[in-house]
């Protein structure tokens, strides 16, 4: 018979932490063993590191679609093409990374793990709003890198299954949380998205429209914007982009993107 080395599993039920237990999981690293935090020095000198470029959303009809083009630069250098930048926070919700990119993937991973942990602990999900809090509070927690330099941007939507629609919130660097009612696109090509969305936007927009409106976008940002890519049709390479609806998060196909991006290119005569 096999001897259990390790002993008996840790006990991660709600009577474990007494009856004041805190739903956070950053907080309960924070108690158990804080050491296990991201730490950096303030005197420490920042290496030159990749970062996501330009990301966007859009509320249509029954959701919302968010999308993400694929290059991380570093400096005047592609240090990616196919970096992923849009994720399912949870079920019903998403987060698109601008900025730094490592400390974005580390935001991302934190907050998926927040809510599992949330939900597990409470019994039900975190709303809406309450993720949308929770993300603002982690954003602020990562101003001392941002001060260096390695500043974390990200975009937050989903359905709102107490609302039944779908809602958008935007972030600053300090953590300062915003809620768009129609579209935002953030990045170094943000701008020129956002110039796009405005032009293709409109109240009751269906999801194909608004699948194509995300792709253009993004096609509009990287003819403008050195460190955005559009879709590269000779690579196979296309922005990620998914929606979210009642039913949940669904990532668009690449096979979808390549037609919508034929269609595209054709009507401006690059077909």
């Amino acid at each position: 018979m096999t001897q259990n080395v390790f002993g008996p599993p840790p006990d991660w039920s709600r009577a474990a932490f007494g009856g004041d237990a805190n739903p956070s999981f950053a907080d309960l690293v924070r108690r158990v063993d804080p050491g296990l935090l991201p730490r950096i020095d303030p005197a420490q000198t920042i290496p030159s590191v990749p970062h996501g470029t330009t990301v966007l959303a859009l509320r249509y009809a029954d959701g919302i679609v968010m999308a993400g083009d694929r290059r991380a630069t570093e400096g005047y250098t592609i240090a990616d093409r196919k970096m992923e930048k849009l994720f399912p926070a949870d079920d019903h919700s998403a987060v698109a990374i601008a900025g730094a990119a490592g400390p974005a993937l580390d935001l991302v991973r934190l907050l998926q793990v927040e809510l599992e942990h949330y939900e597990k602990l409470e019994g039900e999900k975190l709303s809406l709003e309450g993720k949308a809090n929770r993300l603002a509070s982690m954003v602020k927690m990562n101003l001392p890198l941002a001060m260096q330099g390695l500043v974390v941007v990200p975009l937050f939507g989903g359905y709102d299954l107490r609302r039944t629609e779908g809602r958008i919130f935007r972030y600053d660097a300090v953590g300062g949380r915003y809620e768009d009612t129609e579209f935002h696109a953030t990045g170094s090509g943000g701008v020129h998205a956002r110039n796009t969305l405005k032009m293709r936007w409109r109240e009751g927009l269906g999801r194909d429209e608004a699948v194509r409106a995300a792709v253009e976008a993004l096609i509009d940002a990287g003819d403008e914007d050195a460190a955005t890519s559009g879709p590269d049709l000779a690579r196979g390479i296309f922005p990620v982009v998914a929606v979210v609806d009642a039913d949940g998060y669904a990532a668009i196909s690449d096979g979808d993107l390549r037609r919508v991006t034929e269609e595209l290119l054709a009507e401006r005569g690059r077909g």
